[in-house]
């Protein structure tokens, strides 16, 4: 999308109110099945836009784009039926925690006491400023965050704007933190909130993990210090549902800060070994694959159940 289209969808998110967000809890699923909920359809109405759908149903913008291919994200035709990505496959890693997978722009809250797990769209780093991958544990948590840019942010501002960002921006409306903000482990990485909503679903952060508002104020309620977090990158997912029946889905890899995009075929090692040697079910793999639209589908019949 280009920097006039994304500007002119800012413009748009100024003047339009949008839905209040709020977390997709589901129950953890039983046996081997790592599936999630039910696909959403949503018809469009005068008016609307890829963005306020997408808050809407708390999912990501990029996985609204990637599920509706070929549709217009600012000026969708009323009456068109768009596919909502609230199925999904659990990335294969153990349930505690905050997960984070960075390939698919999602943060999950696993609550073993009510046997469930809280979804989240988030905005990871821009190309140049990926989001690394680490395991550590949740260390500080504060409320009305102020926010200390380093000096990277502050040069690329001022390159950015000409204007002469602070070393410290206090909590307030143009905190870019939001109201909330948890580090992980001892580093500069936070899961913070926002003072604009867009970013959310999209590689737009210097590297932390951001999130809409609502969805921070209630992970920070519900997460203690010392909760761990881990931080994947799994494009990939897959599932057995039953012994006959497996299912896939597939995220478009993320660009590397050096600008090289990341292959998906030849296909990884497990990946290789879940879905075997046919012919026929290798060409409905590479054809996902070139499809990336984040969607689960059953392995056997490329139909989305």
């Amino acid at each position: 999308m280009s920097k006039s289209n994304l500007s002119f969808l800012f413009s748009l998110l100024l003047t339009l109110h949008l839905p209040t967000a709020f977390a997709i809890e589901y129950p953890l699923p039983t046996g081997e099945s790592r599936v999630l909920g039910e696909l959403t359809y949503h018809t469009v109405k005068k008016d609307e836009h890829f963005q306020s759908i997408a808050q809407h149903y708390n999912v990501g913008f990029l996985a609204l784009m990637a599920a509706n291919p070929g549709i217009d994200p600012l000026l969708p035709d009323p009456g068109t039926e768009l596919v909502i990505p609230t199925q999904l496959i659990l990335p294969y890693a153990k349930q505690e925690g905050i997960l984070i997978n960075l390939s698919e722009l999602r943060l999950y809250f696993f609550d073993k006491k009510n046997n469930t797990v809280n979804v989240f769209p988030i905005g990871i780093g821009k190309i140049g400023q990926s989001t690394p991958l680490f395991t550590d544990k949740i260390t500080e948590k504060r409320k009305n965050p102020n926010w200390f840019p380093t000096e990277n942010k502050r040069a690329e501002h001022l390159a950015e704007t000409g204007e002469v960002l602070p070393k410290m921006v206090k909590a307030g409306p143009d905190n870019p933190l939001g109201d909330y903000a948890m580090r992980i482990g001892y580093s500069v990485y936070l899961i913070h909130g926002t003072n604009q909503r867009f970013g959310i679903g999209m590689r737009a952060s210097g590297g932390c993990i951001r999130m809409n508002p609502e969805d921070i104020e209630w992970l920070f309620n519900n997460t203690p210090i010392g909760t761990r977090v881990r931080v994947i990158d799994q494009p990939i997912k897959m599932t057995y549902v039953t012994p006959q029946k497996r299912m896939i889905e597939v995220h478009s890899p993320l660009t590397r800060n050096n600008g090289d995009k990341p292959e998906l075929w030849p296909l990884p090692k497990n990946v290789e070994k879940f879905i075997g040697s046919d012919p026929k079910e290798l060409e409905q793999v590479f054809q996902l694959i070139e499809k990336s639209n984040g969607l689960p589908v059953v392995l056997d019949s490329l139909e989305a159940p």
